[in-house]
């Protein structure tokens, strides 16, 4: 497990530096700068000023240089300088990311858990009714845009009936102890993770159901039933728990996609993630912030992918060979 581990983590290295590298190179051809930005909302207009700034921020540099640094600064944990906030890109972040990854990861949960049963519903009870709306359902979540379905629970649960805030992630000024502050979260918390959960569900669904009929007809289920184990203790022992390393490597493949539609739904409920922050970054051209969330967001891919491998080591011990 060790070496694995170090395998990984050696892996991570250069797949990291290419991902700075590309991310780099996509910034730099996209036309105007944070200067631009700045004279035409009449922030800076004195040429000297401009040209001092220009030099500041090091943006005077040829772009091979101002890579070079930049790849420097990121292996001393440095992201570089907001200019639009006034503070260090990852002190922005640390602000931000927080939220993302609470929603990103209860996001996933609820689609691991609704998509695992409802798929294991779907083989116990193949060509059924049972099968037949577990597939309705998958079709309909992974059809239904995740805004849309965002605005739609906001309307059926916030507006009519009343049982969830609106937006935003925390309720002002609400005073208590940490107990009474996580539960208001959670509170916040359960539409947006409920919305991108159940777009991801439809997968999971379809996966677990493909993986379930195909363990179904292994000799060691056989085996299990003719020694007379409750049926019950079959489908958990020896049939699910096979059936879930497909789940496990999706669960891993899918960790960017969730992070990225995490943004959108970011924006439908206000949640305080980086979702708004890349959103104001990329139109104030502030490129410093733009570049630390994705190489941030990359880190916690492949961290996480990373734990995926463990995981799945663990679960298939065949996997430690290779």
């Amino acid at each position: 497990m060790l070496a694995l581990l170090l395998r990984r983590l050696l892996q991570a290295v250069p797949l990291l530096l290419g991902v700075i590298v590309l991310n780099f190179t996509l910034i730099q051809m996209v036309p105007g700068t944070f200067l631009d930005v700045m004279t035409a909302e009449q922030q800076v207009t004195d040429q000297a000023m401009i040209d001092r700034l220009r030099v500041t921020y090091g943006v005077d540099q040829p772009p091979a240089i101002q890579l070079a640094k930049y790849i420097g600064s990121v292996a001393k944990l440095d992201l570089g300088y907001s200019y639009r906030h006034n503070l260090p890109v990852i002190d922005v972040l640390w602000a931000h990311l927080p939220a993302t990854l609470l929603l990103m990861f209860a996001a996933l949960l609820i689609a691991v858990l609704v998509g695992s049963a409802a798929g294991i519903v779907s083989a116990l009870k193949v060509n059924t009714w049972w099968d037949t709306a577990v597939s309705v359902f998958a079709v309909l979540c992974f059809a239904a845009p995740s805004f849309w379905l965002g605005i739609m629970l906001i309307i059926l649960f916030c507006v009519k009936l009343g049982w969830f805030p609106v937006g935003g992630m925390v309720t002002i000024g609400l005073d208590g102890g940490w107990w009474t502050q996580a539960v208001d979260i959670l509170h916040h918390l359960f539409l947006p993770a409920l919305t991108l959960g159940l777009f991801y569900s439809a997968n999971y669904a379809r996966v677990m159901r493909a993986s379930m009929l195909e363990v179904s007809r292994m000799d060691h289920v056989r085996t299990a039933h003719a020694k007379g184990l409750k049926h019950s203790a079959v489908v958990l022992r020896h049939m699910a728990r096979n059936a879930m390393l497909p789940v496990v490597t999706l669960f891993g493949l899918q960790l960017g996609a969730v992070l990225g539609g995490s943004i959108v739904v970011e924006a439908v409920f206000s949640w305080p993630g980086i979702g708004g922050v890349l959103f104001d970054s990329v139109m104030s051209r502030n490129y410093p912030v733009v570049l630390g969330i994705l190489v941030l967001s990359s880190v916690v891919v492949i961290l996480a992918n990373i734990l995926i491998d463990l995981l799945y080591a663990r679960l298939d011990p065949r996997i430690k060979a290779h």
